[in-house]
């Protein structure tokens, strides 16, 4: 999570030059480059099976909805605001998955949290930008199905190259966007530079580690480390972006958190396989 919102942070410093959409395209496609040369994780398309596949290119759409969403709210949102409203969308397929009032209970104390974030941007004189609380929610959703998706990476495979593929997927979907949006600014060598900085950090690493997460920690485990990411992007914004949060944004996040690991560590959980019953 730190290395995902340290890449954030990083990718701030392309807008100006290449705007969000360029941003997302040199990230998922040089991470797809790293990937791809990495011997450990080239993908060997020629042995999956159909199955793979779909589980491949399913990930890969969603990692560009997700990625090119989530830029463009940060080009208009701080990184903390914009990774709170985020997190509704994993919080909300974990409520939807479940029918017991305490989850609806923990949903509406995110929903508080986020529409304080509002009411304390309004107090300081400064309403949110509407279109990237869009752009948010819409990352969010896409979070969500991210989640799903690489959980069924994780049971499907493939065991190797997997996120390789996907990458690759998602790159050649957001490449159009971004060489429509930022031309031959994409191809200068200190735009390459730093895409090649963000790409490891907002993607190569942390995605290779959450696959590996999360075909290892329960999934229970794995939301309740989620549900740190705001905090994490709010101090990340502080500590590079120099965004400071007032207290309305900071209790707001907090609520946020909460609801997060509130609504995980609730959870009922999987009842026991007895020996002897069943196959």
């Amino acid at each position: 999570m730190f290395s995902l919102q340290f890449g954030a942070a990083t990718a701030k410093h392309l807008f100006p030059t290449v705007g969000a959409a360029g941003a997302s395209t040199l990230r998922l496609a040089l991470s797809a480059a790293v990937l791809v040369a990495l011997p450990v994780t080239r993908p060997r398309p020629r042995s999956w099976d159909r199955a793979q596949w779909t589980s491949v290119v399913v990930l890969g759409v969603t990692m560009a909805a997700m990625n090119s969403a989530f830029y463009e709210a940060v080009e208009r949102l701080p990184l903390g605001i914009a990774i709170t409203i985020e997190f509704l969308g994993p919080l909300g397929l974990a409520a939807g998955l479940s029918r017991r009032l305490t989850d609806g209970l923990w949903v509406l104390l995110a929903l508080v949290g986020v529409g304080l974030l509002s009411l304390g941007d309004v107090h300081g004189g400064q309403a949110l930008d509407r279109v990237g609380v869009a752009f948010a929610l819409v990352a969010g959703a896409g979070w969500a199905a991210y989640i799903g998706a690489a959980s069924r990476i994780g049971v499907t495979g493939p065991d190797r190259g997997g996120l390789a593929g996907a990458s690759v997927v998602a790159g050649v979907l957001t490449l159009p966007v971004g060489v429509a949006s930022a031309g031959t600014a994409l191809l200068s060598w200190r735009v390459l530079g730093l895409g090649l900085v963000v790409a490891v950090l907002a993607s190569v690493i942390p995605y290779s580690f959450e696959l590996q997460a999360l075909r290892t920690l329960p999934k229970r485990v794995f939301s309740i480390l989620v549900a740190l990411e705001p905090a994490i992007g709010s101090l990340v914004g502080l500590v590079l972006l120099d965004q400071a949060l007032g207290g309305w944004s900071v209790a707001a996040i907090a609520l946020v958190i909460t609801a997060g690991v509130g609504a995980t560590a609730t959870a009922p959980r999987p009842a026991p396989v007895e020996a002897g019953l069943g196959g």
